[in-house]
C-alpha cells in the first residue's frame, strides 16, 4: 500500500517507519528542511531503541522516503495520517492549528479518493473539524478516520508492530476495510483492531492516558502517606499490584509523570469537560499531585542541608522524563535544577541520551559530565530523577570515593534501604524510610 505520513517528529517517524517495514510504500512529509535533509541522508532525527535499524533498512530498500512538498508527497498515497503536533494552549486545550491548516491544503490538493487518518492525539470532534476544513475545496470522495497511537516512548517500535489492540474511528465502510488491510500485518497473532465512530476513538486515547496518569498520581499519594504511617510503598504496591483487577504496571511511586503525553492529554481532557460544562474533578486532583510531586525530594534535601543550599554543589544522574528516550519535555529533573539553582546551588548532570536536549534547553545553567560518575566530582549529595538501567547496580565504593559526603536523594527508588544502611549512606527516596548512619 501506499501511504503518506504528514509529520516526521516522535510519531510520524515511527509510524512511517513501521509501516515500511511491512512492505508499505512511504512518504514522509515534513516543513522542516533541515531534518528532511538529515533522513534522506540517512541520520535519525529522535532516540528510539529499535528504530534506527528499521529506519536505515527500508531507507536502502526504497520503501522510506521524505519530502518537503506535500502534493508531491500525497499524489500517489491511500491513505494519509496526519502525525502533526497538537500542543497545550495556555488555557489547557489542544492547539489543532498545524492539523487544520494541513487539512485545508489537502482540500486544494486531492485528485482521487483517499483515506486521511487523525493519528495525533487529539480533542472530540477532531476528525468532523478535518473533514470540514478539507471538504471547503475538495471536489473528490475522500474519508476522515480516528486513528489515535498508544506508543510508549523507549518501547515504541515494540508497540507499534506488536500492538495489544488498534483502535480505528470511522462511519465509513469503505475507510474500515482500508485500515483493516493496512493493520492486517500487526494484528496476527490475534489482537483485536477495534472499530468504533470517531468521536469514541478520539475520546479512547485522552481516557487511557488520563486513567493511568491516574494510577501514578494515586500511588504517589500512597507513597506520602507511607512516609507519615511509617509504611513501606513497594509492600503496598506489590500487595496491591497482585489483584488482577488493579494489574502490577504504573503503581511505581516516584517523583512524577512527565513527558509529552501525560501532562498534555490530562489537562486537554479536563478542557474539553469544562467545554461542556462538566468539572472533572479526578483528574484536578491528579494534575495537582503531579505538579507537587515532581519537587518531593526538595524538602528531604533542603533538611538535609539545614535549610542552606547556597554554595552547594549537587550530582543529578537522569534528565529525560523516563529511561530509553532522550525527550525531556516536562521531565522532573527540569524543575529539580529550576529549584537547586534559584536556592543558590550548582549542579553536575549525567544522562545517557538526553543532555544535547537540555544544553539547548537551559544552556550552561548546569555542568554537563562525561559520564554518570564524573558528575560526582566535589557534589555534595547525588539526586536521582530517572530510572536509566545504568544506574540500577552502580559501583557505591566509587561514589563514596568521589562524594564529599555519602548522601542520596533517589526520587526513584532504586536502591535497597536496608543495604544502603549497610553500605553508609544517607539516603531517602519515595514512600520508604530514610536510611541514615
Amino acid at each position: 500500500m501506499k501511504i503518506t505520513v504528514v509529520g516526521t517528529g516522535y510519531v510520524g517517524l515511527v509510524t512511517g517507519t513501521c509501516f515500511a517495514e511491512t512492505g508499505n510504500n512511504v512518504t514522509c512529509v515534513d516543513i522542516d528542511v533541515n531534518k528532511v535533509n538529515k533522513l534522506t541522508s540517512g541520520q535519525i532525527t529522535i532516540y528510539e531503541p529499535g528504530l534506527e535499524k528499521l529506519f536505515e533498512r527500508n531507507l536502502k530498500e526504497e520503501r522510506l522516503h521524505f519530502t518537503t512538498n506535500l502534493e508531491e508527497g500525497i499524489r500517489d498515497a491511500q491513505v494519509i495520517f496526519l502525525a502533526l503536533p497538537t500542543p497545550p494552549g495556555e488555557d489547557g486545550s489542544a492547539d489543532l492549528s498545524y492539523i487544520l491548516r494541513v487539512a485545508d491544503q489537502l482540500g486544494k490538493l486531492l485528485k482521487d479518493y483517499k483515506v486521511i487518518v487523525d493519528k495525533s492525539t487529539v480533542p472530540v470532534g477532531t476528525a468532523d473539524k478535518v473533514h470540514a476544513a478539507i471538504a471547503k475545496n475538495a471536489t473528490v470522495d475522500f474519508d476522515v478516520v480516528s486513528n489515535p497511537e498508544f506508543l510508549r516512548e523507549g518501547v515504541a517500535v515494540e508497540d507499534f508492530m506488536k500492538p495489544d489492540r488498534v483502535v480505528i474511528g470511522t462511519s465509513s465502510e469503505r475507510a474500515r476495510k482500508v485500515m483493516g488491510d493496512l493493520y492486517a500485518p500487526f494484528v496476527r497473532q490475534g489482537n483485536p483492531i477495534i472499530y468504533m465512530d470517531e468521536k469514541s476513538a478520539e475520546l479512547t486515547k485522552y481516557a487511557a492516558n488520563s486513567f493511568l496518569a491516574t494510577k501514578i498520581s494515586f500511588m504517589n499519594e500512597i507513597a506520602i502517606l507511607c512516609e507519615k504511617l511509617g509504611a513501606d510503598v513497594d509492600m503496598v504496591r506489590r500487595g496491591v499490584g497482585s489483584d488482577d483487577r488493579i494489574g502490577k504496571r504504573f503503581l511505581f511511586p516516584g517523583i512524577g509523570y512527565g513527558g509529552s503525553c501525560f501532562p498534555k492529554d490530562v489537562q486537554a481532557l479536563v478542557k474539553s469537560s469544562q467545554e461542556v460544562q462538566y468539572e472533572f474533578r479526578i483528574l484536578d486532583a491528579v494534575m495537582d499531585v503531579n505538579e507537587k510531586q515532581k519537587l518531593f525530594l526538595l524538602p528531604k534535601i533542603s533538611s538535609y542541608f539545614k535549610d542552606d543550599l547556597k554554595g552547594k554543589h549537587f550530582a543529578l544522574w537522569g534528565l529525560a522524563f523516563k529511561p530509553n528516550t532522550d525527550d525531556i519535555r516536562e521531565a522532573p529533573a527540569l524543575y529539580i535544577i529550576d529549584a537547586l539553582v534559584k536556592g543558590g546551588a550548582t549542579i553536575s548532570v549525567f544522562d545517557p541520551e538526553a543532555m544535547a536536549n537540555v544544553k539547548q534547553l537551559i544552556g550552561d545553567k548546569v555542568t554537563y559530565a562525561e559520564s554518570q560518575y564524573a558528575a560526582l566530582e566535589n557534589a555534595d549529595a547525588l539526586i536521582i530523577a530517572t530510572e536509566w538501567s545504568v544506574f540500577r547496580t552502580p559501583d557505591f565504593d566509587k561514589i563514596a570515593a568521589t562524594l564529599k559526603g555519602r548522601a542520596i536523594f533517589d526520587g526513584r527508588n532504586l536502591f535497597d534501604v536496608p543495604r544502603m544502611q549497610e553500605l553508609g549512606y544517607y539516603y531517602e527516596s519515595v514512600g520508604r524510610s530514610a536510611s541514615k548512619p
